[in-house]
């Protein structure tokens, strides 16, 4: 049995560093009205509850100062009785030393960024940018000169300063091609009403009445006004998002070392194209000319452009399939020729990932432009990794160990020795403690670890350990899974404890070491239940055939790895009553395993889960993924009439091809997996429920839309198991709100209680 007390190991620095307020000289610009502090929570017995949960403060974007000698990071801290967040400024030496709050603003303030003489910051705060001198006075840090620099009517969602300083990339918005009734009637300006002729009319939690874009504008740190920037799509024929909604942020986008340029992401389809395809393609976006040429890779997702330091190649994360949003995540380079022109030649692309079995995430290229710095997800812990090209091969090393049980972030900073020896920066999480930042100090082959921050030590060290075990069960056709098994605080294997399977989302989800704010594992045990974790078929850190298997096999292997994982936990003497819990594609199979389980579970609890595949099908907004997962071709045909006037309508006579697209994962599809898949949904087994069940779902979740939560309820009842119905009419897929969240986990442990410790 590999038992590691992670909780012991959280924290390998010696000490917590006080964190003491600045001195504020902020002329009145940055109003503390509303601020919310950090919680000074007292807990009882050691154990986690909710209201713990949400005390904890988020620290996030961590930058070093010019000089390498500070890290400007953010906080959000929460109030469950305002039912918001505020997030303010943080600084620190690079080690850690001397951590002090920067800002106190009842507004969050965030995406602050050093100027290069580490003299002023810029950051968003109300939805425009503000700038300001930054200073140590007798070693207090403080703000002055506060000056909102930008009004943009639409509001600002994030920027990005272009190297020479004298540029500002931003994020607003511009009108869709969705109708409002005043778009047809202007006497009607007390409608509520919105018209469309295509498809993404609405996407994730709202209706798409806008569209995000990229501007340029004019910008430096004394206060250049920015009323209105260029839009970098400004020509185009037709409205595309700029970054890809729903989660796209300014990681799509990239300056070059000369700011002379701009890498972005950008899928340039709209209506019925986009929903059916995952195409984005990476361009090059000259500033001066507007002129913009395309890396043509004529596949699924290409995201992440970073450009090398020197200039003199790009690299890029890369999907080969359109269609298909699990794809494996490859790590593309490209060399980067500058001839005179107006725009450079972008060649020699290569897959540098080809032999490398995980998916990559968050590259950064080292300061020689020699290598790359990725995080991928391997074999259950995300690591930090690095690529180096030797004699014209990129051969990859991981640098943080296999023992390591955290979840490691791609580096924001590299500090390097005169011996050689490097120490990256970076932010590490696990089940146990939420994001933290860490120096990873490297010397030949091995590691060190030092954690920098500790923002929440004053409520971790407040709470008894527990102990968690990488147990591997076998699956019915032989292999052996890891599966995650978290045990209770002062567990003893004497005592009977009730148990909760995990039903990972995704499908191709992430079950890692990474620390959630819905779904958090600590707080489960904390309420003296074992936690199951499999990482079932589908899950994304072990190889794409593990990963695929799922697509258009739903109902098959997956569910039995979780009925092989319950089983064998389920026997242990320890563990009583048992249930099975998920959101999602987690929400599906706890539907699926309510119609197939037998007597394995004792209470099922489903979130947001897809319970009628048919209906799904033709109410959520993403059709390339359900296009693809249930049971569809691996590549996405699109007739070029669509969307037109001629656009072809209705079925091809291929049994897979209807309205111009190959739709052959669609209820209509003549392939067999499409129809094993429809013939084995969910809402086809409620004659065999007999499981307590308990439903959650957001009204404004457009993924899962809401129907799907109230038909399975209205199923249960109706077949008379006994279940209750949680509804978040303002909640999307997540679920947000302080209170909301609040209410969540408390109605959660409620059902369980009820169900499991009788």
């Amino acid at each position: 049995m590999d038992i590691l007390n992670k909780a012991a190991v959280a924290v390998l620095a010696t000490g917590i560093l006080a964190t003491t307020s600045c001195t504020m000289t902020e002329n009145d610009a940055i109003s503390s009205e509303g601020y919310i502090a950090r919680s000074e929570i007292k807990i009882e017995e050691g154990h986690m509850t909710p209201e713990v949960l949400l005390a904890f403060g988020r620290l996030s974007d961590p930058q070093v100062s010019p000089d390498g000698k500070h890290i400007l990071y953010g906080v959000s801290y929460t109030s469950v009785s305002d039912n918001r967040s505020v997030h303010n400024l943080f600084i620190c030496n690079l080690d850690g030393s001397d951590n002090q709050q920067l800002t106190t603003s009842g507004k969050s303030i965030n995406n602050a960024r050093w100027s290069a003489d580490g003299k002023h910051v810029a950051f968003l705060m109300g939805g425009q940018i503000w700038t300001a001198g930054i200073s140590n006075e007798g070693g207090s840090w403080k703000l002055d000169d506060v000056r909102k620099v930008s009004d943009v009517p639409a509001g600002i969602g994030e920027f990005k300063i272009s190297p020479d300083e004298k540029k500002v990339m931003y994020i607003s918005y511009v009108k869709s091609d969705v109708k409002s009734p005043t778009d047809c009637y202007s006497d009607l300006d007390k409608a509520t009403a919105y018209e469309t002729d295509d498809l993404m009319y609405r996407h994730w939690d709202h209706t798409v009445m806008e569209i995000p874009h990229t501007f340029v504008a004019d910008f430096d740190f004394d206060g250049k006004e920015i009323k209105e920037g260029k839009d970098i799509l400004e020509g185009e024929a037709e409205l595309y998002e700029l970054p890809t909604e729903p989660f796209g942020g300014l990681e799509q986008l990239a300056w070059s070392p000369d700011s002379r340029y701009i890498a972005y992401s950008c899928r340039k389809l709209t209506g019925k194209k986009y929903a059916f395809s995952t195409n984005t393609e990476i361009y090059i976006y000259n500033v001066e000319t507007a002129e913009t040429a395309v890396i043509d890779m004529k596949g699924g997702y290409d995201t992440d452009p970073v450009w090398s330091p020197d200039g003199s190649k790009i690299c890029w994360v890369s999907m080969e399939r359109d269609g298909y949003e699990a794809d494996k995540q490859r790590l593309m380079v490209a060399s980067v020729t500058w001839n005179g022109g107006s725009m450079p030649v972008i060649g020699d692309i290569k897959d540098i990932t080809a032999g490398f079995k995980y998916n990559v995430s968050g590259p950064a290229w080292t300061a020689d432009s020699k290598g790359i710095y990725f995080a991928s997800l391997a074999e259950g812990l995300q690591g930090m990794f690095e690529a180096v090209c030797d004699g014209g091969e990129w051969k990859i090393e991981r640098l943080t160990g296999e023992d390591m049980w955290y979840d490691f972030g791609s580096p924001f900073h590299v500090a390097e020795s005169e011996d050689g020896s490097r120490t990256l920066y970076t932010t590490w999480c696990s089940m146990d403690f939420p994001t933290e930042l860490v120096a990873v100090s490297l010397e030949g082959t091995e590691a060190s670890y030092t954690q920098i921050t500790h923002e929440n030590e004053h409520i971790l060290s407040q709470l008894e350990n527990h102990s968690t075990e990488a147990r591997y069960v076998k699956t019915v056709d032989g292999k052996d899974m890891l599966t995650w098994v978290l045990y209770p605080p002062q567990f003893d294997p004497a005592k009977t404890y009730p148990a909760i399977t995990i039903c990972l989302g995704g499908p191709q989800g992430t079950l890692s070491q990474g620390w959630s704010y819905r779904w958090n594992y600590r707080l489960m045990t904390d309420q003296g239940y074992v936690v199951v974790l499999p990482n079932r078929r589908g899950t994304t850190a072990f190889g794409q055939e593990w990963t695929e298997q799922i697509s258009g096999d739903y109902p098959g292997l997956n569910m039995q790895d979780y009925l092989a994982a319950a089983r064998e936990i389920k026997a242990e003497p320890y563990v009583g009553k048992m249930a099975a819990c998920g959101a999602s594609y987690g929400g599906y199979s706890v539907y699926y395993l309510c119609g197939t389980h037998g007597d394995v579970f004792d209470a099922f609890v489903a979130h947001a889960g897809i319970f009628n595949e048919e209906h799904m099908y033709m109410t959520t907004e993403e059709m390339w993924f359900a296009n693809f997962d249930n049971g569809g071709l691996h590549e996405t045909e699109i007739d070029p009439r669509v969307g037109t006037p001629e656009g072809p309508v209705g079925p091809a006579g291929d049994g897979v091809t209807f309205g111009g697209i190959k739709q052959g994962g669609s209820p209509w599809s003549n392939l067999p997996k499409a129809q094993r898949h429809y013939r084995l949904s969910p809402h086809k087994l409620v004659t065999n429920w007999h499981t307590p069940l308990m439903v959650i779902h957001g009204g404004m979740d457009y993924r899962v839309p809401v129907d799907e939560g109230m038909a399975a309820y209205n199923a249960a009842q109706m077949m008379g198991v006994p279940s209750r119905l949680l509804i978040f009419p303002d909640e999307n897929h997540w679920i947000l709100k302080p209170q909301n969240a609040l209410l969540w986990h408390r109605e959660y442990f409620r059902w369980l209680d009820q169900w499991c410790r009788k």
